[in-house]
């Protein structure tokens, strides 16, 4: 039983549906883009998939968004390099994509705010309709599509989007988008796609394409020139994330680590390595088999010391000495002669890698970026994301699209809307005289996300304020609830009227509002 909770003058609990379900597995943090899946526990995704905390970042970012400064954006996955971009003043992008399968709603309004912040910061912005995913993966017909692709386009920009600095397309009609797809899948397997999505043979061959449209979305904004890049989603989308990063990587001319002798080491290895020259480094110079006596006598026993030391003993009298390998991965034979023709300072030409001893690793991915660029590749900067929280529905559980009074849309007739969160479910406890002794759960309250999410906007002492009364037992639910249905009417309200607004704006640019595509829909298989 979900509880709704008292005002001044009820002390009845209430029950509910409870909302949209939880997928199968999402309490051991199964991630599915396609699914409903939810997440009980978000450390659990720091530990598992390699997610970062945000606030270890937030001091790094220039005037964050409030969503950063409440913890709602909650993790990212390399954003400090547009983080400093941002600050510095230098190239950045921002991406994200709508899937068109149901009314915006202000779940979504999340990664419209996310977008707009960065383009007002000076990045590259773009937003993308995912109508090929749409129709191979979730079954809508183009008409479908094409009516809600208007209506998420109508809102970013009522929302602050400037399509005059920024790029709004359909994946069904960009052909560079589609061109960039086919020469990423040269370097995307099946078998990956089973791992991570779970598919098989049943599976049609149209939803397999549509994820490699989305690698070929998530670097489209490279395709001119390398940049730090951040794509805003849910945690439901790292998945995606984690295999763009991938063929990125693939798709490069080189790969920069670096090495202490001519034979290679895992990470591990290397930082026993270094521990070895740090403790030996004299004038005289480091041999491999003195930096293995060295391991073995000083440093306690495991997989990589071990490893190390075999290595090194293999290596016998060679020098151990800190340098930058470049990797030849994928380059051409002039790209490689003229990286050896770059590289400044002392090296060393092997058949398949190239050895600098004068330069830093920051210093040397430049440069291999640039030799590559010349020569006809990609480049591409490994693409960042950030995530935030998933909204709980008015009802408890995930808000979906699916489930109608677990979700406000910014479509809602505005009364609509004020009866939605006059309705919902809350965090209090289950009397008036409880909550004033113990205190609301705010933490706990789909209304108290309403404020932090959405209703407080940038006012973080309104957000805090909220806060601190519900906890203190001070603000009960009735009159916390009707202080945000009101809020929400008039945000509907001037949302509403700002889309009226965008109407001629939508209509003048250069997007397909209507698809000529026909075909049948797919079944998500």
């Amino acid at each position: 039983m979900t509880r709704d909770t008292p005002d001044e003058t009820e002390d009845a609990a209430l029950e509910t549906d409870g909302g949209s379900d939880t997928a199968s597995g999402a309490d051991d943090v199964a991630l599915d883009p396609w699914g409903s899946s939810t997440v009980s526990d978000y450390r659990k995704l720091f530990e598992e998939f390699g997610i970062e905390a945000f606030d270890e970042a937030l001091g790094e970012v220039p005037e964050p968004h409030y969503l950063m400064r409440r913890g709602v954006i909650f993790g990212h996955r390399d954003y400090r390099p547009v983080a400093r971009a941002l600050r510095e003043g230098e190239d950045a992008a921002v991406l994200s994509g709508f899937m068109p399968t149901g009314d915006p709603h202000i779940g979504h309004k999340l990664v419209f705010d996310e977008i707009i912040w960065h383009q007002q910061r000076g990045a590259d912005a773009y937003g993308l309709i995912a109508d090929l995913e749409a129709h191979s993966a979730r079954g809508l017909s183009w008409d479908e599509i094409d009516d809600h692709a208007r209506d998420y386009l109508l809102s970013l920009l009522a929302l602050g989007f400037d399509p005059e600095e920024g790029e709004l397309y359909r994946q069904s009609t960009n052909r560079e988008v589609q061109d960039l797809a086919f020469e990423l899948g040269s370097n995307a397997r099946f078998a990956e796609f089973e791992g991570i999505y779970g598919f098989d043979g049943e599976t049609s061959v149209s939803h397999m394409q549509s994820v490699v449209t989305q690698m070929a979305d998530i670097l489209y904004p490279q395709l001119e020139e390398p940049k730090p890049t951040v794509i805003p989603v849910g945690p439901d989308q790292d998945p995606h994330m984690r295999l763009a990063r991938d063929v990125a990587a693939r798709m490069r001319y080189f790969k920069v680590t670096e090495a202490y002798a001519s034979f290679e080491a895992d990470a591990a290895e290397r930082d026993h390595l270094a521990a070895a020259y740090a403790a030996l480094d004299d004038a005289d110079g480091v041999r491999c088999e003195d930096a293995a006596d060295w391991l073995d006598a000083e440093m306690a026993p495991d997989a990589a010391r071990d490893a190390a030391i075999d290595k090194l003993r293999a290596a016998g009298k060679e020098p151990l000495r800190p340098r930058v390998r470049f990797l030849d991965r994928n380059a051409t034979d002039a790209a490689f002669d003229a990286l050896i023709e770059a590289v400044p300072g002392e090296k060393r030409r092997y058949d398949e890698h190239i050895d600098a001893f004068e330069m830093d690793r920051a210093a040397a991915e430049d440069l291999a970026r640039e030799v590559e660029v010349d020569h006809g590749g990609f480049g591409f900067v490994p693409p960042s994301s950030i995530y935030h929280r998933f909204m709980t529905g008015l009802t408890g559980g995930k808000m979906s699209s699916s489930v109608p009074a677990s979700h406000i849309s910014l479509l809602d007739d505005p009364q609509d809307g004020y009866d939605k969160v006059k309705a919902a479910t809350t965090g209090g406890r289950e009397t008036a005289d409880k909550q004033r002794e113990l205190g609301g759960e705010a933490d706990e309250c789909p209304v108290y996300e309403l404020y932090a999410y959405l209703l407080a906007g940038d006012d973080d002492e309104f957000a805090t304020e909220v806060y601190e009364e519900c906890v203190g037992g001070e603000r009960l639910c009735g009159g916390c609830k009707e202080q945000a249905a009101e809020l929400m009417r008039e945000f509907l309200e001037e949302h509403q009227a700002k889309r009226a607004e965008v109407e001629d704006l939508l209509a003048d640019l250069d997007i397909d509002l209507e698809s000529e595509r026909r075909g049948v829909p797919g079944d998500g298989h």
